[in-house]
């Protein structure tokens, strides 16, 4: 399942829940700031991160550079326990499957996260080539009419 941890302020999280929305694609949304972040979240963020934390903090947020905070020096019982506690240093949104983490949104990126049974089924999702075409949900847009072909 893939997960989407956003702000309710996040210009660019209500884009990515808007891109997995429009692309069908179920997803779990975490608010950093509703306080059910987890250590276990955090650790599992870090985990995929493969560029320690540059991917995942913003270094540009006040309470890092106020306070010329270095997480290289961390242990990361304390780097966990920070980010707990300062929720905002968290880029935004941070989308996440089981193999791979994307911050912010940037469409062609967010499309690794569409799976290979949706990318065949959008390449043969049309009227040549499905039967049901025109009875299916993928075919229909929201008032119940086929969507016209681009």
């Amino acid at each position: 399942m893939i997960k989407i941890y956003v702000s309710q302020s996040c210009a660019s999280c209500r884009k990515v829940k808007k891109w997995f929305d429009d692309n069908h694609i179920p997803y779990q949304t975490k608010d950093i700031f509703s306080g059910t972040l987890s250590e276990k979240d955090i650790l599992e963020i870090l985990s995929k991160s493969e560029n320690g934390t540059d991917d995942v903090i913003s270094t540009r947020s006040k309470i890092v550079s106020e306070n010329k905070i270095d997480f290289d020096d961390m242990k990361m019982s304390e780097l966990i326990a920070f980010i707990k506690k300062n929720p905002s240093v968290l880029k935004r949104p941070i989308i996440m499957d089981d193999h791979r983490i994307q911050t912010g949104y940037n469409e062609e990126e967010i499309s690794t996260f569409r799976s290979l049974a949706q990318k065949i089924s959008d390449s043969v999702c049309n009227p040549e080539n499905c039967p049901s075409y025109g009875t299916c949900l993928k075919s229909l847009d929201e008032q119940g009419k086929i969507k016209k072909a681009d």
